[in-house]
């Protein structure tokens, strides 16, 4: 009898073991287990405060747009962004099983479309203050400078990459030209917040692919004109950086009202916050589910909820970072550093312009305000990201520039 159970216990694990082997070698078994896994769980604790972070914003605005026969439910983005969270996060999943070859495709079609709807933006965009940044109507309205940020990356690192494979290529003058295109097409919004994350992002991938040193500096030189340029024709930028260098200046047109109250309302709730839905200050700031809403989260979870949403962010970008270093496929490694860069990148400036060491930017915070599109665009750039940092087996370790092969 003994014998016996043993032999089932012995075909029992049998069994499993043929099942467990089965669901690795399957799609979803392959794709759990090269993803890196740390990363998606750090993605999916952003999403996770961002819904708390729109839940406590969400009262205050609204309050504030609320008006007449436009009234709106205290808890009105909160149900619209879980909404958008719904379809985002297998949006994000979906794009994370892409093969990189496919992925990479898809972002280059992706440029194109999104440049072609960047152009007409201007033309047959939405107003709002002043700017042309949205197509559509209604509930189907999208913001193509948000989709197009991740496929941009992505195409400027395959075109950087092509380096590697011919040194004699002109990837730096093909990839200004990108950038310049697109800087015109949001500056016609305009749109120069946007138009400084492209930018950025250009002469980080450059920087990351061993560009020359002194093509850099002047690169940067080029950039330091440009916003001179802005300062002086562009009379939004104009102001706000008045606004931002002179605040106490009676000479500044600009109205520092929201970077004002943004760090009023941080700073309102200390060390650890006034607790949910209880912060009185937040009523009092403009798009404080959007672009403000890390002020509402210092409020009512105080300063070491601040904290630990800086430190995920540096933490996302620290781990594609040092994970890069040993990867020695070019491609991978620039749109991988890009794309994490960006996400940096954006963080970084948003939370600078609620704590008052920038001026205001009109960015949102990545995976934390509310918002359809970015929301979705977001998603995307992360499913790319965990796209491009999956494990690769098939490569063989060569140093960087001596060409990449396949085993």
């Amino acid at each position: 009898m003994t014998d016996i159970m043993r032999s089932g216990d012995r075909g029992m694990r049998a069994r499993m073991e043929q099942q467990l082997g089965r669901a690795s070698r399957s799609p979803i078994g392959a794709w759990f287990r090269d993803i890196d896994r740390v990363l998606l769980l750090l993605a999916f604790l952003l999403i996770a405060i961002g819904l708390v972070a729109v839940a406590a914003a969400s009262p205050a605005s609204a309050e504030r747009y609320s008006g007449g026969s436009h009234q709106i439910t205290p808890m009105y983005y909160f149900w619209r962004q879980a909404g958008w969270v719904a379809l985002s996060v297998p949006v994000l999943l979906a794009v994370s099983m892409l093969p990189v070859t496919f992925a990479r495709r898809a972002a280059l079609i992706g440029t194109v479309v999104f440049l072609a709807l960047l152009a007409l933006t201007p033309f047959v965009g939405v107003e709002a203050n002043g700017a042309r940044r949205w197509i559509g109507f209604g509930f189907a309205q999208f913001q193509p400078s948000e989709f197009l940020k991740p496929m941009f990356i992505v195409t400027t690192a395959w075109i950087l990459s092509l380096k590697a494979e011919d040194r004699h290529l002109p990837v730096v003058p093909i990839t200004m030209l990108l950038t310049g295109l697109v800087g015109l097409l949001l500056m016609l919004q305009p749109d120069f917040g946007q138009t400084m994350i492209f930018g950025l992002i250009w002469l980080i991938l450059l920087l990351i692919a061993g560009t020359s040193p002194r093509i850099l500096a002047g690169l940067a030189g080029l950039g330091l004109g440009g916003i001179i340029m802005a300062y002086m024709f562009y009379g939004t930028a104009r102001a706000r950086i008045d606004g931002f260098l002179f605040p106490d200046s009676s000479a500044v047109a600009a109205d520092t009202y929201q970077t004002d109250m943004a760090h009023a309302v941080l700073t309102a709730g200390g060390l650890t916050g006034t607790g949910p839905g209880a912060g009185s200050e937040k009523f009092l700031l403009p798009e404080a589910h959007t672009d403000y809403i890390y002020a509402v989260v210092g409020e009512e979870f105080g300063y070491i909820a601040c904290a630990v949403i800086t430190i995920l962010f540096l933490a996302i970008v620290t781990r594609v970072f040092v994970k890069q270093l040993e990867e020695d496929d070019p491609f991978r490694l620039l749109a991988a550093s890009g794309l994490a860069a960006e996400f940096g990148v954006q963080a970084m400036i948003n939370m600078a312009v609620n704590t008052g060491l920038a001026p205001s930017k009109g960015m949102t915070l990545p995976f934390i305000s509310y918002g359809g599109s970015s929301m979705v665009a977001l998603s995307i750039g992360m499913g790319l990201l965990l796209a491009f940092t999956r494990r690769n087996p098939y490569l063989s370790r060569s140093s960087y520039g001596t060409g990449w092969k396949s085993k």
